[in-house]
This record gives structure tokens, C-alpha cells and sequence, in this order.
């Protein structure tokens, strides 16, 4: 009888700690989140006019450079050696200003998304840190990069539902 009562109390240490220790894993696909965040339209909307801009400023440069060109190709005939060179040379630092820009407006592109999009990045981790932290979730694993190959669904719960309710997304 002793020996039974030290095998039902073992028994249920080991039924009772396995329950106490569970372990709650969730996944969330964190790019579905980004755009149903009602910032997101505003970052958008703002990164459109600001590629717009520097867009039109890509233009006149190309503008200005054809026009310098067609008067080149036009007069060419007329030019001395000295001033034929001179034009060539304006053509050729036009072209290398052009470049240039292009790549200081995308390098510019990339760092306005940056700055717009960080605010709401790091409101879209600290919705998911604080529904985790209340919901007792261990880990919480970002579905939407594709570094997930395998998850068992009925033993993982889907965050998204949750974080969405924190941020206040329908």
C-alpha cells in the first residue's frame, strides 16, 4: 500500500510538472501585419511623393542633358577644336552628374523608407513582445520569411489575430 502511494504521488509530480513546464510556441507572418497597420498607408503615400520628387528632379537633368547634346550634335560642324572639346567635356560632366544622382536618390529612397518605416516596425515588435509576455508564449516565430520549413499547427498558435486586437486592427 505504501509502495502504491509513492507511485501515485511520483505519477502525478510528473503529470503535474510536465502540465506546469508546457512550453506555448506561436508564429506570426509579421509582412501580413506590416500591411494591414494603418500607418503603412501613410508611410506609402509619403515615400510615393518623395520618389515622385526626386523622379522630376532625375528628369530635368536627362532633359538638360539632351538639350546640350542636340545643340552639340547640331553646331558640331561649327565648333573649333577648343570649343569642341570644351562641349564634349560639359556632356561628359553632365553624364557623370546624372549618374551620380541616380545613385544618391536611390541610396536617399532607401533611407527615407528606413526612416518612415522604423516607427512602425518597431510598434508592430513591441504589440507582438507585450500579446507574447501576456499570453505566456516562449517563443514567437515570424512565419512570413520562410525560415520556418515545418510547424505543427495544432501545437503552435497564430499570433496575428491577437497582435492585431493590441494594435487595434480590424
Amino acid at each position: 500500500m505504501k509502495h502504491l502511494l509513492k507511485l501515485t504521488l511520483v505519477a502525478a509530480l510528473i503529470l503535474c510538472g510536465s502540465t506546469a513546464f508546457a512550453q506555448k510556441f506561436g508564429y506570426i507572418n509579421m509582412d501580413e501585419l506590416y500591411s494591414s497597420m494603418p500607418e503603412r498607408d501613410s508611410v506609402d503615400i509619403k515615400m510615393q511623393a518623395y520618389a515622385n520628387d526626386l523622379q522630376a528632379q532625375s528628369e530635368a537633368i536627362q532633359i538638360e542633358y539632351n538639350q546640350k547634346y542636340e545643340e552639340y550634335q547640331k553646331n558640331v560642324s561649327t565648333y573649333t577644336d577648343a570649343v569642341r572639346q570644351l562641349k564634349e567635356q560639359a556632356l561628359v560632366d553632365l553624364s557623370t552628374r546624372f549618374q551620380e544622382f541616380q545613385q544618391t536618390a536611390q541610396r536617399d529612397l532607401n533611407n527615407k523608407n528606413i526612416e518612415l518605416m522604423t516607427p512602425v516596425l518597431n510598434r508592430a515588435d513591441d504589440a507582438v513582445k507585450k500579446v507574447a509576455k501576456a499570453n505566456g508564449f516562449l517563443i514567437v516565430f515570424n512565419s512570413a520569411n520562410g525560415s520556418m520549413p515545418y510547424f505543427d499547427e495544432m501545437n503552435m498558435t497564430d499570433v496575428l489575430p491577437l497582435v492585431k486586437k493590441e494594435l487595434g486592427i480590424e
